[in-house]
């Protein structure tokens, strides 16, 4: 599914492919790159550079909650819920944004997705 990106987010994908190409470990020009390439609807992409953030900083509750996203767009359903419990392992608390984000579609009808709404709010 391929996403409509303004022609400014276009230029700003291309420099920062460029930029990662030059600075391969740089956390925020993965996490900006992954951010732009999910928003394109490049999934595989998004996933692959969400991965990689896992690998760089595993302590970070939001690099989990992201890899969990993008797992959940690529329908590894098994991965998602994974992710997203070590996500609130290490401290994600945002349930609101856990409950309305469209990245997490796929998940919402799973019993395991309330009961991780159950884990958050009790």
């Amino acid at each position: 599914m391929n996403r409509e990106l303004t022609g400014q987010d276009r230029v700003e994908l291309d420099f920062l492919a460029a930029l990662h190409r030059r600075l391969p470990r740089d956390e925020d020009v993965i996490k900006a790159l992954a951010d732009l390439y999910t928003r394109a609807g490049e999934f595989d992409r998004g996933y692959e550079l969400d991965l990689e953030l896992v690998r760089l900083d595993p302590c970070d509750a939001l690099v989990w909650y992201n890899l969990a996203c993008s797992q959940a767009l690529l329908h590894k359903k098994k991965e998602a819920f994974e992710s997203l419990d070590r996500a609130v392992d290490l401290g994600y608390r945002e349930v609101e944004h856990l409950r309305d984000d469209e990245d997490l579609q796929s998940l919402r009808d799973d019993p395991r997705f309330e009961g991780l709404m159950l884990r958050l709010t009790a």
